[in-house]
């Protein structure tokens, strides 16, 4: 354990820096997933499915049950799990909250795939991310690195000949996938919305790691969701101007002063921000009269649920929907429809990338 711990560290540094190979196990590492690979090998296809990660057992098993609908859908691929947060690998590994349990990088997955005795035909690696945002642009940099040979360590002609694709995040288009998400969320909730609000809580990327501009996906998947019901509202944790403090405005603003607050997370997997952002019990900026929101407009060390509850409304623990959008199969189905969409289009161009357009 200590081993793997140690070598996990690596994540927050290049794989190719001899100075965190030799301090940090680098090789150990590596040899513990090729082993992986090479005893799980059925296929001469894969696809590697990338989440952040998480440290919640209720996001394990999602994630379980996302490579089993993977395995079952797409037979004739052998299907991985990679976490791309070196944080989430670290603690998993430490069984922090949960029974301690090793995830990997991209990188180590997808040197494995090409080593001796694996060399898979056709590489599918399928972002779990919901918007084509910070966390995306880490995934297409892993691809490109690993086709580019960017350590000189693989060998260059079998990266002239394997397949290589690329599957987007769920928001990536913003009429396509923008559309049926709305559609497939309010099958599942048009009778909460009857009822109250329903806000979505997302991540949302900081103003200034905005990649791609990628926030705008939760403002137009709300514009959608309202063409349906006007009590459905997106807001982040993490994207200015989008704060539970900016939903509330929204709210006000539309009429809506009481009455039931649910809310549901707005991630592949309800993990902390689910739990203690969203539904936990913090409400340590409440004064008893007000809060106070920082220079971004945001209130601080309050949860949604919290937040809205001292506001009047009726949000509790009772209005808390805590899923994961891969726990909602049919969500989890526009993810697998960009998985069989990359497969059945062309092999990735190397040196672009699936970049959104706006």
């Amino acid at each position: 354990m200590t081993a793997v711990v140690l070598a996990a560290l690596t994540l927050g540094f290049s794989s190719c820096d001899p100075i965190v190979q030799d301090t940090y196990n680098y090789g150990i590492y590596q040899k513990t997933v090729n082993d992986a690979v090479k005893s799980q090998k059925k296929h001469n296809k894969v696809i590697l499915l990338v989440a952040f990660g998480s440290t919640w057992q209720q996001a394990y098993d999602a994630f379980d049950t996302t490579v089993k609908a993977y395995k079952d859908a797409f037979s004739d691929y052998d299907v991985f799990l990679s976490f791309s947060s070196a944080i989430c690998i670290n603690r998993a590994a430490a069984g922090e909250n949960v029974e301690p349990r090793n995830f990997y990088a991209p990188p180590f997955w997808l040197t494995a795939f090409a080593q001796d005795g694996v060399r898979y035909s056709e590489v599918v690696v399928q972002s779990l991310q919901v918007i084509p945002g910070e966390e995306y642009t880490r995934v297409i940099n892993y691809i490109k690195d690993f086709a580019n040979n960017a350590n000189g360590d693989l060998d260059d002609d079998y990266l002239a000949n394997v397949k290589l694709k690329l599957g987007v995040p769920l928001l990536q288009d913003a009429d396509a996938d923008v559309s049926l998400v709305a559609k497939e969320l309010n099958n599942l909730y048009h009778d909460n919305a009857a009822k109250g609000v329903v806000a979505f809580m997302g991540h949302g990327n900081p103003d200034s790691y905005d990649t791609y501009k990628a926030n705008v996906r939760y403002t137009e998947l709300e514009q959608a969701l309202q063409a349906y019901n006007k009590n459905y509202f997106v807001g982040t944790v993490d994207m200015m101007d989008n704060f539970k403090t900016d939903v509330w405005e929204r709210m006000t603003a539309a009429g809506i002063t009481s009455g039931k607050v649910y809310c549901h997370p707005l991630m592949s997997i309800d993990g902390d921000h689910g739990h203690n952002d969203m539904a936990g019990d913090d409400d340590a900026n409440w004064d008893g009269e007000k809060f106070t929101p920082n220079d971004e407009g945001e209130v601080e060390d309050t949860s949604w649920k919290m937040y809205f509850q001292h506001l009047g409304y009726e949000c509790n623990d009772d209005t808390m929907i805590n899923l994961g959008l891969l726990e909602l199969p049919t969500i989890r189905q526009i993810w697998m429809n960009h998985t069989k969409d990359a497969i059945n289009g062309e092999p990735l161009d190397y040196y672009h990338s699936k970049n959104p357009e706006e």
